[in-house]
């Protein structure tokens, strides 16, 4: 019966979600149960692109994404993949209406990585983020409003800022290896050979502004949704404050971390907040 391997594929994408980021799986753990499942699909389908591109190094890496990209537009097509990660996506893909657009662009941003190692215009770096970012966030919106067509045309652009703003997170807090193992410099007009305070209060500033924004979409998320999505959010804002705090020649050096117990008390802080709607 295709619904034992419908269900092999969630809990695939499920172990994905949990063996790459407990900081993300733990958000997705405070979802309702009605939509969980479809964020680690979309999940799982988000990150086995982006191992393929950042850390398959001892392969063909262009080889890998064209035959993943091909087996993902049969899925989509055909509404069944032996992929596991690639059925558990077409299911909510199709669940939800997600446009196909958003899927290419996603795919574009990632193969962009394959070859691409510096963004040098604001265009290029906004066209990055797009796709790697901000399409992912309006995947996730469209799971949160369960198809609700004017909600998630009122939320869709704090949604985005929501990506945006993870995504810079992510960034700034991955200098030192998108640097220096893979080459990559994604902030225009930043030598990152040469870092200076200034440089990382611009990049903070325009993240925090992304964050504000992001955060007047997360209090008109539903119910079912609210709590997990603040939880994430609560997580990339402490990632924020720590690097603000942190030097810059130390950013290029190190990878700023959340403490496992700090992610606790987040997550106590966080539900007090919630239980008090204090969002």
């Amino acid at each position: 019966m295709k619904a034992i391997f419908d269900s092999v594929s969630y809990n695939c994408s499920k172990v994905v979600t949990t063996s790459y980021s407990t900081s993300f799986s733990l958000a997705t753990k405070m979802l309702a149960k009605s939509i969980r499942q479809d964020i680690y699909n979309i999940y799982g389908f988000v990150r086995f692109a982006d191992e393929i591109v950042d850390t398959f190094h001892d392969y063909d890496k262009e080889t890998l994404f064209n035959n993943f990209e091909n087996d993902l537009e049969l899925a989509l097509k055909n509404k069944i993949s032996l992929n596991p990660i690639l059925n558990a996506f077409q299911h909510t893909y199709h669940k939800y209406n997600i446009e196909k657009h958003m899927v290419d662009a996603f795919m574009k941003s990632m193969r962009l990585d394959l070859s691409k190692t510096k963004y040098t215009t604001d265009q290029e770096y906004k066209d990055y983020i797009y796709g790697s970012a901000d399409v992912v966030g309006l995947m996730c919106l469209k799971v949160f409003v369960k198809g609700d067509n004017d909600q998630y045309e009122k939320l869709k652009d704090t949604a985005m800022s929501l990506g945006s703003a993870f995504q810079k997170v992510n960034f700034l807090r991955d200098l030192k290896a998108d640097h220096e193992l893979l080459d990559r410099t994604y902030f225009p007009n930043t030598d990152l050979n040469n870092l200076t305070e200034e440089d990382k209060l611009f990049i903070i500033n325009d993240i925090e502004n992304d964050f504000k924004k992001g955060l007047e979409g997360i209090k008109q998320l539903p119910m079912e949704a609210k709590f997990g999505v603040f939880m994430a959010y609560r997580y990339y804002h402490q990632l924020l404050a720590k690097l603000k705090k942190t030097p810059a020649l130390e950013i290029k050096n190190t990878r700023i971390r959340v403490p496992n117990y700090k992610k606790a008390e987040l997550l106590t802080r966080s539900y007090v907040k919630y239980q008090l709607n204090l969002l």
